[in-house]
């Protein structure tokens, strides 16, 4: 399943909406990458958004 293993960001529904209005389903998935992160000395890998790579590079928790 797409979803971030820390934020828990997940897929987003809606609709593509055309010019003569008709709509049709659409999915926006969460850009997941997988990364190995160190939890009490043990290394794990996690599916993690890129938004949550940025906020852990910006704590210092990852390198």
């Amino acid at each position: 399943m797409q979803k971030c293993d820390i934020t828990g960001k997940g897929k987003q529904y809606g609709h593509n909406v055309s010019f003569s209005l008709r709509r049709t389903k659409k999915v926006w998935k969460p850009n997941l990458q997988v990364k190995t992160v160190e939890v009490d000395g043990k290394k794990v890998k996690l599916k993690v958004s890129t938004s949550a790579i940025r906020t852990l590079k910006k704590k210092g928790l990852l390198q």
